[in-house]
């Protein structure tokens, strides 16, 4: 495509230096690293050892997924944390906002198939994909928006689903990329960087949606600003490199089942499933509470600003915590323990907090929603990495998108669910979400069960990092260097 050549003209041209930061990598041009046996562009040899190199510029692609990631998350809750004003503003009732935020989740299950098929060629198809379609839903928004009198919500909807067709791009798209252009010292790290700007998207959202929004006319202006600021973020994704000039190691160079292939073996393994179920439902719910939070509050005395504070809360101490657990988890590669100990973490805090909002204070939901941030954001890139582990060579987008895509789906789901859950107007207090809050917990918890029962039983040997095993084989005979 003319993008791919004007990013490979790009790159071309720059003189990078020769030090990288990096994310417990390689850090020096010519330090040695052992990280498997190839060639590196199949050809080269010194004695017995491959020479496998990192580059650079990845970082420039990692960044700019992570900038994505952030955008389409923040353009998903641009009308969530100001529901009221939105509804006013474009005549309609809060439950049809609550429906544009299930509608984007629906069009990412939509087209998860054809991303997965794009991201089997590579990244920078994804990407550019996934740019064109956040430009084109972000301006369909707006104008249906240009009125401070009154919008079109036919509009808004339109936008918002022909972001949500952006999303499954790029969402799934973070372990593809450091397959690609990571090494196994990286990949979690990198993994977590890109997946988690996801949430932060939605941080941003409920922090900053509710100081521009004080009134029903000024939804006008703040999806303009949002647009703009996509737009932004968007056009840098036809600059992106789409490979490395070379492999960066065996596991990023060994030949990937195709994806009928993939999608086979998938279908057979036990323990893929035990992770995905679970990881399915707390992405659910995890976007069932983003987008419901401030209806789950606001009965009891909250304003929407502490809702939205709640929300960020919720999401900037899980970034926190995953970004302390990340690279401690790409040293000791202790994906199961791991996930063995976050989980039910995960559905005891869903358990808690649904007394919270009955506390009429902000202190016990902030503090639960502060673990249940950490819990949850930690897990994700281990679940993720961990997919990839136990199915290799299966290729990293199968098992990633199919994740991502069923929790959109229990995200659509649990909204219409919740929504029909809510108490009625002459309930104590009006229009409350208890039941709506005891579904959540009762469905958190039971599938507590399913990543305590990997290992078990015999099983213990289908648990193995074949992604990491087939890196360490041939460790000795490897160097690995950085390149620009």
């Amino acid at each position: 495509m003319s993008g791919d050549g004007a990013g490979v003209r790009f790159w071309r041209k720059q003189k990078l230096g020769s030090r990288d930061f990096t994310l417990n990598e390689p850090r020096e041009t010519g330090e040695v690293e052992g990280d498997g046996e190839g060639e590196r562009d199949g050809s080269i040899r010194q004695g017995a050892s491959t020479e496998y190199r990192t580059y650079k510029r990845r970082w420039f692609g990692l960044i700019q997924l992570t900038l994505m990631n952030i955008i389409v998350s923040w353009d998903w809750m641009t009308y969530a944390p100001v529901a009221s004003h939105a509804a006013e503003y474009y005549n309609v009732r809060e439950s049809t906002i609550n429906w544009i935020s299930t509608a984007f989740f629906l069009a990412f299950v939509a087209v998860f198939p054809i991303s997965i098929t794009i991201l089997h060629r590579g990244p920078k198809l994804a990407f550019m994909t996934s740019a064109v379609l956040i430009l084109i839903g972000n301006w369909i928004r707006y104008a249906g928006s240009t009125k401070a009198s009154g919008g079109s919500i036919a509009c808004a909807m339109a936008g918002e689903i022909v972001i949500g067709f952006a999303q499954p791009f790029i969402l799934a798209a973070p372990t593809r990329y450091s397959d690609l252009w990571f090494t196994d010292r990286g990949r979690v790290a990198a993994t977590a960087l890109a997946s988690l700007a996801n949430p932060f998207g939605a941080a941003i959202g409920q922090l900053i949606t509710p100081l521009m929004v004080q009134k029903a006319g000024d939804v006008s202006s703040m999806v303009l600003y949002i647009s703009i600021i996509s737009s932004v973020c968007a056009l840098p994704a036809f600059l992106i490199p789409a490979k490395p000039p070379s492999p960066v190691g065996p596991a990023s160079e060994t030949p990937k089942l195709s994806l009928r292939e993939s999608i086979g073996v998938l279908s057979s393994s036990l323990e893929v499933w035990l992770i995905l179920i679970p990881f399915a439902v707390y992405v659910g719910f995890f976007n069932s509470i983003s987008s419901l939070l401030n209806q789950m509050l606001k009965p009891y005395g909250i304003s929407d600003d502490q809702a939205g504070i709640g929300g960020a809360v919720l999401i900037v101490v899980g970034l926190v915590a995953a970004a302390v657990s990340s690279p401690i988890i790409d040293r000791t590669k202790s994906f199961l323990l791991t996930l063995k100990i976050l989980v039910p973490l995960v559905g005891i805090s869903y358990l808690i907090f649904v007394w919270m909002p009955e506390t009429k204070d902000v202190a016990g939901p902030y503090v639960v929603l502060a673990i249940l941030g950490a819990s949850s954001f930690s897990l994700v890139p281990v679940a993720l990495e961990f997919l990839i582990e136990l199915s290799h060579p299966l290729s990293p987008e199968v098992t990633s998108t199919i994740a991502w895509a069923g929790g959109q789906l229990f995200g659509a789901i649990f909204i219409i669910i919740s929504d029909a859950l809510a108490a009625g107007k002459d309930a104590s207090p009006p229009k409350n979400m208890k039941n709506a809050l005891i579904f959540q917990a009762v469905l958190a918890l039971a599938v507590v069960p399913l990543p305590l029962c990997l290992g078990l039983f015999g099983r213990e040997s289908k648990t193995a990092l074949r992604r990491i095993r087939s890196d360490e084989q041939n460790r000795s005979n490897t160097t690995i260097t950085t390149n620009p």
